[in-house]
């Protein structure tokens, strides 16, 4: 196994285990993939955002944050502040049962709408700067020249992979949402994660 392969596979490995978890981001492209939704560009968004942000790590950026940490704090309260709306816009839609059908919430979400959230939940969110950016960043650091590269094509590639499974692999559930009910559940999970995440996005720093 030559050592350009071993770079991309390890950043493919941290890559993945950096947004393979329940997060505002991946609950968005959830829903949107299970609705069938604009899913293209909102994976598109989630996969070219995480590749910017691994080449800015890469390209030692992350000292910037690391000096100027208001950064960091503004990002926090703006972040919790559009996941407690969102989580609120979403607790509306899981008590309110006249919005639902059996293909979903009756109302559409506009192109314009869902590609402006997922942009929020991305780059409002601190912790995509510490992970992606710091973190990810320094690892690749280790990996020398042009071992870096690779690694960061690694981890970009893995993000690729995670949204396109989780915003296209979404539809499979589609018969489990056939019943409003199940939207409702859904809508109020996501409420709670969100106004969670925000949450321990105050109470973390």
């Amino acid at each position: 196994m030559t050592s350009a392969i071993q770079d991309i596979l390890a950043g493919f490995g941290l890559g993945l285990s950096l947004i393979v978890a329940i997060g505002a981001q991946n609950a968005f492209v959830l829903r949107q993939g299970i609705r069938r939704e604009h899913v293209l560009p909102v994976v598109l968004v989630c996969a070219l955002s995480d590749a910017v942000l691994i080449v800015a790590g890469v390209s030692g950026i992350g000292f910037v944050i690391e000096r100027f940490p208001l950064v960091l704090d503004i990002l926090r309260w703006a972040g919790a502040a559009f996941l407690v709306a969102y989580g609120l816009l979403a607790a509306r839609r899981a008590i309110s049962p006249s919005g639902l059908t059996a293909d979903g919430p009756g109302t559409k979400t506009s192109l314009r709408a869902a590609v402006l959230t997922v942009v929020g939940l991305t780059w409002l969110n601190p912790h995509v700067y510490l992970d992606t950016v710091l973190l990810l960043g320094s690892i690749a650091n280790t990996h020398g020249e042009p071992g870096r590269w690779w690694f960061a094509a690694g981890a970009a590639l893995g993000s690729v992979v995670w949204f396109t499974a989780l915003g296209f692999g979404a539809r499979l559930l589609k018969g489990l949402f056939a019943k409003p009910v199940a939207w409702r559940v859904l809508d109020a999970a996501i409420a709670v994660v969100m106004v969670t995440l925000a949450v321990l996005l105050i109470v973390r720093h």
